[in-house]
């Protein structure tokens, strides 16, 4: 066989963390599945879902003002899954679980719970390649918020698959697990 034939025969290079730190700074970098992922930074109405999200539930859950605490709630952390990188657009660990804050560049631990802000460049990946990560590792709830048509749709994890367990639109008010001790507006996230 041919040097050329043996090469195109070869099954594709898996991605690698070095592929996650070569990535241009202005792109987020994830591997899913040994592919590599390059998306852009957010446009505007996904940055700003996000952060009022983040806002809405860190100050109740994250510093126990006006909510239980007992949460770490964090933007874009970058999760290590074996071969698997993923950035949610947020996630939450319990402090029972993740007693104390690491200090490292990025979490092994899976959390309690993760937010995807969907974009025309992500959605796919995050629907079909992350979420099934997200089983894997055994995350208990999936928030999917869709800025472009200003909904929210919670996912719960039971017996390894995702079950909708509340959909929100517009400025619904939001009490949906695993933080239904507050209740906010979803409007909140929209300009």
């Amino acid at each position: 066989m041919s040097t050329a034939a043996q090469r195109d025969s070869a099954p594709p290079r898996r991605a690698t963390y070095q592929d996650v730190l070569d990535a241009p700074p202005h792109r987020v970098a994830e591997i899913v599945d040994g592919v590599l992922h390059t998306s852009p930074r957010p446009a505007m109405p996904h940055a700003l879902a996000t952060s009022s999200l983040g806002n809405d539930l860190a100050g109740p859950f994250q510093f126990g003002r006006g909510g239980p605490g007992g949460w770490w709630i964090i933007d874009e952390p970058e999760l290590h899954f074996g071969e698997d990188v993923l950035v949610p657009d947020l996630a939450g660990w319990r402090r029972e679980r993740m007693p104390d804050f690491p200090d490292t560049a990025y979490s092994t631990l899976a959390p309690d719970w993760v937010c995807e802000v969907l974009s025309p460049s992500t959605r796919r990946l995050d629907l079909l390649g992350k979420r099934p990560i997200y089983a894997r590792e055994r995350v208990g709830h999936m928030w999917v918020v869709e800025p472009k048509d200003r909904t929210l749709e919670a996912f719960e994890l039971r017996d390894e698959q995702w079950v909708l367990i509340a959909t929100a639109q517009d400025d619904d008010p939001v009490q949906i697990r695993p933080f239904e001790a507050i209740t906010f507006s979803l409007g909140d996230l929209w300009p």
